[in-house]
């Protein structure tokens, strides 16, 4: 343990510029969170969840977010041990826990005790990003932006996806509605892509987290019908054009080991691995 004093509190509105400092330490890993506290700020309420903070002095070093997931964010061991000591008193509020694979790892190991057992455990899920637009495969030029009236051909796609990728139903519990507010403001926003054909979604993707430094493209999907005729390479490679040129200067997302032909076709793009993610799904 450190010789300074360490202490950890839930961080305030005026806690905001300590806690940027943090967040740009890693602006790829920490992007999903990073979106979030800059439309939200610090507050709670807007946030979505609380902002824990590990002080070591009056310095804040690390970060973890306590929301629908719990994210330890830039958190070393004693962080850590700190962080999971308020979420055991605490006591489980999230469906999930996710961040770099080495902190998350050792958040679980002292949590499992008392929240165990998870639904899922995906230890190593690389995490992947690319600067430059893709030189190997064209954009799709069928791959498009999509509009607010394709609302309802868009959804059965998304929950077909949340369905496939987390094991249960986006829909359960409130029918849908927050998810589906997700999804509108997605499209609203103008960050929801898809190529469609008769009427049905065949390759959708989105770019989800957005920050002034990076973002994460989400929910990459290709209609079980149209797999292995590389539907999802043209349509990353017209995502991650569109995000580099408009969004961010860092495109990323993270993808489960064992989906290996993603992972192929994600390198193929011009995606390289940059970290590892872990996640404990409940």
């Amino acid at each position: 343990m450190s010789s300074s004093v360490t202490s950890t509190r839930v961080l305030e509105p005026g806690d905001l510029p300590a806690a940027l400092e943090v967040l740009d330490r890693d602006p790829v890993a920490n992007a999903f969170v990073a979106a979030r506290v800059a439309v939200a700020g610090l507050d709670s309420w807007r946030l979505g969840g609380e902002m824990w903070g590990w002080y070591e002095g009056r310095r804040l070093e690390a970060l973890c977010y306590a929301g629908a997931n719990l994210v330890p964010l830039s958190a070393g061991p004693d962080a850590v041990r700190a962080f999971a000591e308020r979420a055991r008193r605490q006591g489980r509020r999230c469906s999930s826990i996710v961040g770099p694979a080495e902190p998350t790892a050792l958040l679980w190991s002292l949590l499992e005790p008392a929240w165990g057992p998870a639904r899922e455990l995906r230890p190593n899920q690389p995490l992947m990003a690319t600067w430059q637009p893709s030189a190997e495969i064209a954009p799709d030029p069928g791959v498009r932006r999509v509009r607010r009236d394709e609302m309802d051909l868009l959804i059965p796609a998304c929950v077909a996806m949340f369905t496939e990728e987390v094991g249960v139903s986006p829909l359960a519990g409130d029918g849908g509605l927050l998810y589906r507010a997700r999804i509108a403001e997605l499209v609203t926003t103008g960050r929801a892509f898809a190529r469609f054909e008769d009427g049905k979604v065949v390759f959708k993707a989105e770019i989800g987290a957005v920050t002034a430094h990076a973002c994460q493209i989400q929910g990459v999907w290709v209609a079980p019908e149209h797999r292995g005729r590389r539907y999802s390479e043209g349509g990353m490679a017209t995502v991650v054009e569109h995000a580099l040129r408009e969004v961010a200067p860092v495109v990323s997302l993270y993808v489960n080991d064992f989906n290996t032909a993603a992972r192929a076709a994600y390198r193929r793009v011009g995606f390289s691995e940059v970290g590892t993610f872990m996640s404990v799904l409940f």
